[in-house]
């Protein structure tokens, strides 16, 4: 037996540990505190928003304690006009460097950078000298084209809706505003709140295509005696039910690591949330089939009462001759796709947003890349597929 090794001894860099309040909580006391009476003093007359979005998980309302080991804290989100935030960008952080507090609401508003090899995630920290802070001095456009991907504040076109990360579209509709001077920052959050109607529509078909294309498979993997393979079916088919039933909420999904909590604070959760449960955790194929024919029924009941299109019979049934009970999620697919007037729409192929085909952290930061792929799929137009894979 190999000997255990002890663990390297790092020395203790971090501060002791006030007592925890929600992020967006701390942000306002940053700026109400320390940033606003600065800027009041030092460029009176300036037209700002403050902000608290973008990434982090205060920004969804989920941090928690464990939030505060990594780029958690004392954060704002300053936007100015593009010609200050040429001209004062660096002059305001270098004024919020030298005189903000070191403290907030107890909690250090100095954060070591990532390089740091003791510490490489960005915590908070004491420092004798100036703050290296987190406050960020921006144009609201300059934010977009960085957070989205999209030009100026004009309505976002068929294909750049499509190519934005429902965790990004979160992330700049969700935290909070302190102040908006000019109303700039309140319009573009507004804009993104939630997806036009017909685009709506076809994320819901594409998403109900998803589900039909993997209903059979897992059945037949445990009637080979594949029972991890069928294991694997069933949570991939739980993940699409629970972003279908955030789909029908309205409400952007997160990251994988997020998306049971907000999944969770769904009104359908009550009702969808324990067969998906069951079904996940389900140690034999037949409770793995009994509690997702009972998810996709469920599903199905959500989907009429959008009231999107006519009633559409939500029993699960055998897959055409084979005895695997499935939902022929198809239906829906159809039945939503009929309702999709925009002629750009209805050309596209079943593909959906980048969210649907793709999952990769690296890609879904790449918005010049998610363009060029969806501009291939627009160029290539396809009807809303609807063939199961048998």
């Amino acid at each position: 037996m190999l000997p255990r090794l002890a663990a390297p001894s790092i020395p203790s860099r971090h501060v002791s540990t006030p007592a925890f309040i929600p992020g967006l909580d701390l942000s306002r006391l940053l700026f109400e505190e320390a940033v606003a009476p600065l800027l009041a003093e030092e460029h009176p007359g300036l037209r700002y928003a403050a902000a608290r979005v973008g990434s982090g998980s205060e920004v969804l309302g989920f941090d928690t304690p464990r939030s505060a080991d990594h780029e958690w804290g004392p954060r704002l989100d300053l936007f100015v006009s593009a010609r200050d935030a040429d001209e004062l960008a660096g002059p305001i952080r270098t004024l919020l460097s030298e005189r903000l507090p070191k403290r907030i609401g107890g909690w250090p508003t100095n954060f070591r950078e990532k390089d740091d090899p003791l510490d490489p995630v960005g915590q908070m920290a004491e420092t004798p000298g100036p703050v290296n802070h987190r406050i960020s001095v921006q144009s609201v456009s300059g934010w977009l084209r960085r957070q989205l991907g999209v030009d100026g504040l004009t309505d976002p076109t068929t294909l750049e809706w499509l190519a934005m990360p429902q965790q990004r579209l979160a992330e700049a509709a969700g935290g909070a505003v302190y102040r908006d001077d000019t109303g700039e920052l309140t319009r573009a959050r507004a804009m993104l709140t939630w997806y036009p109607d017909q685009i709506w529509r076809y994320l819901l078909a594409c998403q109900w295509q998803r589900i039909s294309q993997q209903e059979a498979f897992a059945g037949r993997a445990a009637e080979v005696g594949d029972e991890l393979g069928s294991a694997l079916v069933v949570a991939r088919l739980a993940r699409d039910l629970v972003r279908l039933a955030l789909l029908f909420a309205r409400r952007y999904a997160p990251y994988d690591k997020w998306l049971g909590s907000a999944f969770a604070q769904l009104p359908s959760a009550q009702r969808l949330g324990p067969r998906l449960r069951g079904a996940v955790g389900a140690s034999d194929h037949e409770t793995r089939e009994r509690e997702l024919a009972r998810a996709y029924a469920i599903a199905g009941q959500l989907h009429n009462e959008t009231g999107l299109t006519a009633a559409i019979d939500p029993t699960p049934r055998h897959y055409y001759g084979r005895p695997f009970l499935v939902l022929h999620a198809e239906r829906f697919a159809e039945a939503l796709r009929a309702t999709i007037s925009d002629p750009e729409l209805r050309t596209l192929p079943a593909t959906g947003g980048v969210d649907q085909w793709a999952d990769s952290a690296d890609l879904l930061h790449q918005p010049a890349a998610i363009r060029a792929a969806l501009h291939a799929l627009a160029t290539e137009p396809g009807r809303l597929g609807v063939d199961s894979v048998r």
